[in-house]
């Protein structure tokens, strides 16, 4: 635990901030809007896109700032101004499409931010479920790559769908291919099973969008507590001055970090109170 005042209090999203259900705690908000009463900067970090985190929230939620798509974008939540965005350039592009079709996996290529709920697919023809429950959803927003133009010039991100039994080797064998993207890991939060490997441009994390935001705000990471529960939060939690995770986190995770309790069960509010020092 890191002895400097807190000055920023990053949050993930599914998972640690919302609950199971869907909804947020009252208790969770009004520790947020304590923050924000004592002067601290509350931050959301999501994998979620800018479409997919507005379609899930319905409240106007008491932060400052929004990290969405794992740090591609950067929205100033007061103001609904998007100040940060990261592509990746088309000969990167080309390089990545073709090692995921020469691998046959199964994936998207995301547009740009704002659009980057719109996405074109490739299908390898294995039995992948959570790959088509995710086209499904996002129907009126998806075209096969193989249409003329489908694929975008400059694209947020690439997204392959694969069975936890095979996550490890997959990712392995994407690291060493594309080693100038950021290739990174977490858990479907449609099936809660399957693995997503979201590939982007190598400046893209979250901890690396929350460095940025804290430069501008001219915030040392020492000052900064960050709350999480999967893996796509792990370079957030370890770049932080104090980084916990909630109890529904995977237990690798739980050996490495301090343990609030679940996001169905405050876990937010206990890491407010706990660890941070409100002036």
């Amino acid at each position: 635990m890191n002895s400097d005042p807190c000055r920023m209090f990053i949050t993930d999203l599914d998972g640690t901030l919302l609950r199971s259900d869907g909804t947020f705690s009252p208790t969770d908000i009004k520790s947020l809007q304590a923050l924000g009463d004592n002067g601290i900067v509350r931050v959301i970090a999501t994998g979620r896109s800018l479409y997919s985190f507005n379609r899930a929230i319905e409240i106007d939620l008491p932060v400052d700032y929004l990290i969405f798509s794992t740090g591609v974008g950067v929205m100033d939540y007061q103001h609904k101004s998007i100040v940060r965005s990261i592509h990746i350039e088309p000969d990167n592009r080309d390089h990545a499409v073709k090692t995921l079709v020469d691998m046959d996996l199964d994936f998207m290529v995301h547009d740009p931010v704002p659009d980057n709920h719109h996405f074109s697919y490739h299908a390898s023809g294995k039995d992948n479920p959570d790959f088509f429950r995710r086209i499904d959803r996002y129907r009126d927003f998806a075209r096969p790559l193989t249409e003329s133009g489908a694929i975008s010039r400059n694209p947020s991100q690439l997204l392959a769908v694969v069975d936890g039994d095979s996550c490890n080797t997959v990712l392995g064998s994407l690291a060493m291919a594309l080693p100038n993207f950021a290739v990174i890991r977490s858990t479907s939060p449609l099936d809660g099973v399957s693995t997503w490997i979201e590939i982007f441009h190598g400046q893209v994390s979250k901890s690396r969008a929350a460095a940025w935001l804290a430069n501008c705000l001219k915030i040392r990471s020492e000052s900064i507590v960050a709350i999480g529960n999967d893996y796509n939060d792990m370079d957030l939690l370890e770049w932080a001055g104090t980084g916990v995770v909630v109890e529904n986190a995977p237990e690798d995770l739980k050996s490495r970090y301090r343990v609030m309790a679940s996001n169905n069960r405050c876990g937010v509010s206990e890491a407010i109170e706990k660890m941070m020092v409100m002036r």
